[in-house]
């Protein structure tokens, strides 16, 4: 009796993202546009939960995801976009990395 052999769909690898961020993640990498503008609030929509302190107070949250600062980054980078925040306008532009 010949051997059953079967082969199961390979599954995309599931990006280094923190769990609480996968949704920003999904979003930015299902748009076309080579730029995304989300408002905080867009954005804590997302999410379901409100961004930290240090996000509507210090660029650096948006911009830096090196060191012991916050892994969030990961959300963007995976996405491969940059984030731009303007803290005043309360809103971050994520542009789509050539």
């Amino acid at each position: 009796m010949p051997e059953r052999v079967s082969i199961a769909p390979r599954l995309p690898a599931r990006p280094r993202v923190r769990d609480g961020y996968l949704p920003l993640y999904t979003h930015l990498e299902h748009r076309y546009a080579s730029s995304v503008v989300l408002t905080f609030e867009q954005i804590e929509s997302l999410l379901g939960f409100a961004l930290p302190a240090a996000a509507r107070q210090e660029p650096g949250w948006w911009t830096s995801v090196a060191g012991n600062g916050p892994r969030a980054g990961e959300a963007w980078t995976a996405a491969k976009r940059t984030a731009t925040p303007n803290l005043l306008a309360r809103h971050v532009t994520f542009e789509r990395l050539p």
